[in-house]
């Protein structure tokens, strides 16, 4: 097949170009009701589903708050990290289906697909937390400090999440296949995020489980979503490592690093598999 080449010009056409594919990928969403409907549904569920399941057996005695309160942050991280894998999916199913092929006849940056890819979701993920943070308020959870630190707490999540996406776009055009991509997300991120703080204190969690827990970074993002929301009580108990301590600055360099590495291998895969 032979195409155009791919556009040579500068960053305005660039970023002209990855707004394009960002608002063709939103608009998709309102398009194909699934999406919708998994977008909409699935917080909702982890939101309940947790809350009702893990809330009667574990108490404030255990996370020194009220359950949900301590809860429901870390629901938040845990969505939006499996939100991400929407991004290795929907990237898997353009290059199945033929669509990038499509794309790469055009004079468009080749880093274009997959920058606005990582970037449409992010409207993905502030959905969930919309539609999770309005069922949380529902059964009792509570922002309380202001509406600057609530802000602030989820943009460490969504920065987080979008970070986590680019992993899945590079786990995209490896594999290639939708369905392999949604099983080997799932082997990563699962572990990744129940090994965590997202539902229960690491103080409770042997040994080395702990160790491997208070630096997990899901546990640094979920611990600083729950300091800016004020969802630590005075009795709480921060284990004494600096990943816990700093649960910020450990996020955005986590945040950072992925994104230094990720973004530069999925854009040199994209130009790779493009090519064939």
């Amino acid at each position: 097949m032979t195409t155009t080449p791919t556009g040579q010009g500068g960053l305005p056409e660039a970023v002209g170009d990855v707004v394009t594919i960002t608002r063709r990928n939103l608009k998709k969403i309102l398009r194909v009701p699934d999406i919708l409907v998994f977008t909409l549904v699935t917080p909702i569920m982890f939101v309940l589903l947790f809350a009702f399941v893990f809330g009667g057996a574990i108490g404030a005695q255990d996370v020194g708050v009220n359950y949900r309160e301590f809860l429901v942050p870390g629901v938040f991280v845990q969505t939006v990290i499996f939100g991400a894998t929407f991004t290795g999916y929907s990237l898997a199913e353009d290059l199945q289906k033929g669509i990038v092929d499509r794309f790469r006849s055009l004079p468009m940056s080749p880093s274009a697909v997959v920058t606005g890819r990582t970037i449409s979701d992010v409207g993905i993920n502030v959905i969930s937390l919309g539609v999770m943070a309005v069922t949380g308020l529902a059964i009792g959870w509570r922002i309380r400090t202001s509406v600057v630190d609530a802000v602030i707490g989820l943009l460490i999540i969504v920065v987080f999440a979008y970070a986590i996406s680019w992993i899945m776009a590079l786990v995209a055009l490896i594999v290639r296949t939708p369905e392999v991509v949604n099983n080997a997300s799932f082997v990563v991120i699962f572990p990744a995020t129940f090994l965590a703080n997202t539902f229960v204190s690491t103080t409770s969690m042997p040994g080395p489980v702990a160790t491997f827990a208070n630096w997990n970074p899901v546990s640094a993002v979920a611990q600083a979503a729950r300091e800016r929301f004020g969802n630590l009580g005075p009795d709480a108990v921060v284990p004494d490592v600096w990943s816990l301590q700093h649960p910020e600055l450990y996020t955005l360099m986590w945040a950072a690093i992925i994104v230094a590495i990720f973004a530069p291998l999925s854009i040199r895969r994209y130009q790779r598999t493009a090519s064939r």
